[in-house]
């Protein structure tokens, strides 16, 4: 397949660049395999039954964007990537001219260590400034919400991402309560999402692109919860890169923790049972918009995204959201 399959045109006055409020007010367009129904987010519950099991990502942005100076005065731009010893990171530095040596991040000392690729450095920082950092929010939305945690979900709990899961920023706490009390169980993992989620797709087949590598964690009890469902909702492309990197036996997902770098584009075999997958609207010729197109194939979503076009839909981290009924989906 080739990178223009993945295009669609989408004027900038559909990007949403604030959340819903409340979150669970977004809009919801549920796709089935013959039509689309046109609801409420929180009327999510009105689709499910008892022993119906969602998987959600459980990771927390952290505030990783930073300001940092050389010893010359020139600005440096910075963002960590990731921890990988100590006080030295994996970064994203936008500057002229760096190498390596002393610099100052936030008005401490610093120092960039060695570089790697693509303007990623090793450097070194003082853990105090990570206090003063500030939340990387995607370059499409022009201004932080008010309250930060607005760019994480209510069940965020393993500081490590870059970028937010963004279908689960419609859950809320009385949400969650309601699909809890229709029998409903929560799957808590964890896939720590990377720069990669903003990485165009630079090759034309887009066979030949290679995925950024992303830490997942599936515990025990998240695995036994998984295997007991018996109907498996998936809240977002993060938590199904994270289920389907997952070594499986017997057709039953197995605990487990490493390197997710899986790519999913039509053609793909899903390892899990998926009945349903709860995604926002992506942008054109992303992965993301790859892999909801493996799951519920390319003409039924881009006909499902002129159809949000048409009435007035909410695109991107900030916009409204799907519920994609798996095409070999029975309805009941």
């Amino acid at each position: 397949m080739i990178l223009s399959d993945f295009d669609y045109d989408l004027p900038k006055e559909y990007i949403a660049q604030k959340p819903a409020e409340p979150r669970d007010s977004s809009k919801l367009m549920v796709v089935w395999s013959d039509r689309t129904e046109h609801r409420i987010f929180r009327d999510i519950v009105d689709y499910v039954s008892e022993g119906d099991v969602f998987v959600i990502n459980n990771t927390r942005v952290f505030p990783a964007r930073l300001h940092g100076r050389k010893t010359t005065g020139g600005k440096i731009d910075v963002l960590l990537l990731r921890r990988l010893k100590g006080s030295e990171w994996e970064a994203l530095l936008g500057g002229k001219r760096l190498r390596p040596g002393p610099i100052t991040i936030e008005g401490r000392p610093a120092d960039i260590l060695e570089h790697l690729n693509e303007g990623r450095y090793i450097i070194r920082i003082d853990e105090d400034v990570l206090e003063s950092g500030e939340m990387p929010i995607p370059p499409y939305i022009s201004t932080m919400p008010d309250d930060p945690e607005r760019y994480n979900t209510v069940f965020a709990e393993k500081t490590g991402s870059v970028a937010a899961p963004t279908a689960g920023l419609h859950f809320t706490p009385p949400l969650m309560k309601s699909l809890e009390d229709r029998g409903v169980r929560f799957a808590r993992i964890t896939l720590h999402v990377g720069i990669g989620t903003f990485m165009p797709v630079r090759t034309e087949k887009i066979e030949e692109h290679r995925m950024e590598r992303e830490y997942y964690t599936i515990t025990e009890e998240a695995a036994e919860i998984i295997n007991s469902a018996e109907r498996l909702f998936v809240v977002g492309t993060t938590a199904t890169r994270a289920i389907e990197s997952a070594p499986h036996a017997e057709g039953r997902i197995l605990p487990s923790e490493g390197w997710a770098d899986i790519f999913i584009y039509p053609g793909y075999n899903f390892k899990n049972r998926i009945n349903g997958l709860i995604t926002n609207f992506h942008l054109p010729r992303s992965t993301l918009l790859m892999l909801v197109s493996a799951f519920a194939g390319r003409n039924r979503i881009l006909e499902a995204y002129r159809e949000a076009m048409k009435r007035n839909y909410r695109f991107y981290s900030f916009g409204d959201a799907m519920l994609l009924w798996n095409p070999r989906e029975v309805e009941k």
